[in-house]
């Protein structure tokens, strides 16, 4: 069983994968695989200063994530340009994961799932959801300013677009126990 998990920026999609990977769920976060291999891959690194310039280096020649951000959201074709770069070695790493270990049962968290037609990689598609509201103080809680996160949200499709194709939504706008309790029976659903 391999899950698909996506759903709108600070709505919980982490929360719920960390209750999936309790439950026995291999995990895999794709923003944590970009941010903590593929942007730190030398061959990509020096794309990403070929194509923007070496001011998105930090002090130690890393990636400066947030200085990249700046540059990227704002302009649809650098964002699609780092998407370039950064997605054709995100699904190579899934492939060999999941060459790896075939038996197992697996949450994806891809935030562009439906974005980037990705539903073929998934067995079942579920969307993490809450209101606009809740989203933004979270985004706020984690130190996004209100234009960022607003500007971040506008390149992903409309939640209620994402909810419509999801196989299921877990609503995530009371408690973290709420949304675990929900994580708990889609997976009595899908595993009796």
């Amino acid at each position: 069983m391999i899950i698909g998990l996506t759903g709108g920026m600070g709505c919980g999609k982490s929360t719920a994968a960390a209750h999936f990977e309790a439950m026995g769920y291999r995990r895999i976060d794709s923003d944590a695989l970009v941010r903590g291999e593929i942007l730190r891959d030398s061959k990509v690194i020096a794309e990403v200063v070929s194509e923007w310039g070496r001011g998105v280096l930090d002090e130690d020649g890393q990636i400066d994530r947030r200085a990249l951000a700046e540059l990227v959201f704002p302009g649809e074709e650098a964002r699609l340009r780092l998407e370039q770069i950064v997605h054709p070695r995100l699904f190579a790493r899934w492939r060999e994961l999941l060459h790896n270990a075939k038996s197992e049962k697996w949450v994806f968290e891809v935030p562009l799932l439906f974005e980037k037609q990705l539903e073929n990689w998934f067995d079942f598609i579920v969307c993490v959801a809450s209101s606009a509201d809740v989203q933004m103080t979270r985004l706020s809680k984690r130190g996004i300013s209100h234009a960022l996160a607003e500007q971040r949200i506008s390149k992903q499709w409309p939640l209620v677009r994402k909810q419509k194709l999801a196989d299921m939504v877990l609503w995530n706008d009371g408690s973290h126990e709420f949304l675990c309790d929900q994580v708990e029976l889609l997976d009595r659903q899908l595993n009796p």
